[in-house]
């Protein structure tokens, strides 16, 4: 039986934005719980704190523009060093349609879009 690869169908939304019935497994991917978001209230079905970036490299990104390309280098490395949640995401990528939420408020320079991209190659 062939697998189906379900690697291009992870799809990218702020923890803010309302859940939709295509979403599939909604996998929070930020190591900080997302402020102004009661616990009971976001819809996820995982929180994966370690596939989010260091805190030192997040502490050092501070989400500034300027730093944006070498942030994905060096999140890129962390993320092929890899670890049991990075397996776990992938794994889950490969069965079935994932929704990566993130609370980042920059729409194109966020952990998420690099995380997305990583997983659709491996």
């Amino acid at each position: 039986m062939v697998r189906e690869d379900h690697r291009s169908e992870i799809g990218l939304k702020r923890v803010y934005d309302a859940p939709e019935p295509g979403d599939g497994v909604r996998v929070l991917v930020d190591r900080l719980w997302p402020r102004g978001v009661r616990k009971d209230a976001l819809k996820m079905d995982l929180w994966l704190k370690d596939v989010a970036p260091s805190p030192d490299l997040r502490h050092w990104f501070g989400h500034d523009p300027v730093r944006w390309e070498e942030f994905q280098a060096r999140y890129r490395r962390e993320l092929e060093a890899g670890n049991p949640e990075i397996a776990q995401l992938g794994a889950l990528a490969g069965r079935e349609k994932v929704t990566l939420l993130y609370a980042a408020h920059d729409l194109v320079h966020n952990h998420a879009l690099v995380l997305r991209d990583f997983l659709r190659g491996a």
